[in-house]
């Protein structure tokens, strides 16, 4: 559904749900390599944006590189998880990718959940200073920040939704777009949410938000992308499967996306929902790890 351009705006691959920190070097350049000629088949063009956050400057600015070699259109750098640099330290960081990337655009990608490290506006503001930096994935869960930080963008750039609750609430103050987890289910649904929101539809936006609540409620059931996998296995796109440190979904979990998935395309039966063919139930078994091999 993703890899045809039918449901996307642009694609990110190598972020959280991709499960970038377990993926090796060989895997990396595969799916780079991969991503790049889906997204230029057929005289398409499909902006590709790879992440390559890691908490070691030197070996983000290396996977920076190799990323600019592979043809990306875009960075995604996280900030430095664990070490909790001050903010002179995240500014050097992302001067170092710039650095290590020359012209390519750089999206800072702020998840203080996930990394123990937030972005404030103040520190934004210094960030922006980096001409590289284009945008930024706000995924503090913060709407305050978000809304302090879009009044405060400088002309050209960008803060981009990055929590799907918030994906309205987010674009209503100023947001400029969404980076998803629910599009690699939904990508459909979540295109028209995000472009209803973003023309001013609110009658359609919020149609959009409540249709797709339930789903965006599954996905986060347990540690993204966890519930992720379990709803591409339900469509058939793909294994259930993740790497330790993560565990295949729960029980409940299966349950719960299976009937997030068969409500919305019941909802949808009659209209324009782009969910792929959902099985009429899939059975959960007791041992989960059967549909993570």
């Amino acid at each position: 559904m993703i890899a045809d351009g039918r449901g996307i705006d642009w694609l990110v691959v190598l972020g959280s749900t991709g499960e970038a920190a377990t993926i090796t070097d060989v895997e990396r350049h595969a799916l780079v390599r991969q991503a790049v000629e889906l997204a230029r088949r057929d005289d398409r063009r499909i902006p590709v944006v790879v992440g390559v956050g890691h908490n070691d400057t030197e070996r983000t600015c290396e996977l920076a590189g190799q990323a600019a070699a592979g043809g990306a259109d875009a960075l995604l750098v996280v900030t430095p998880f664990y070490n909790k640099p001050q903010v002179s330290g995240l500014v050097a960081h992302y001067r170092a990718v710039a650095d290590a990337a020359p012209g390519l655009p750089i999206i800072a990608y702020n998840v203080p959940g996930r990394t123990g490290c937030n972005i404030t506006p103040e520190a934004l503001r210094a960030i922006w200073e980096i001409d590289q930096v284009v945008a930024i994935k706000e995924s503090s869960g913060d709407l305050r920040q978000v809304a302090r930080m879009c009044q405060e963008a400088p002309q050209g750039r960008a803060v981009l939704a990055g929590d799907d609750d918030l994906a309205l609430a987010g674009i209503a103050v100023g947001a400029q777009g969404l980076v998803s987890v629910c599009a690699n289910v939904v990508p459909t649904e979540t295109r028209r949410l995000v472009h209803a929101a973003m023309a001013g539809d609110l009658p359609l936006a919020r149609e959009s938000a409540a249709l797709l609540a339930p789903t965006m409620a599954a996905m986060f059931a347990e540690t993204n992308p966890v519930p992720v996998k379990a709803a591409l296995a339900c469509l058939g796109l793909a294994t259930a499967q993740v790497r330790l440190p993560l565990s295949p979904a729960e029980p409940d979990t299966w349950s719960q996306v299976q009937t997030a998935l068969a409500d919305l395309q019941t909802s949808r039966r009659s209209g324009s929902a782009s969910i792929g063919r959902l099985p009429e139930r899939v059975a959960v078994p007791h041992d989960t790890s059967a549909l993570a091999s």
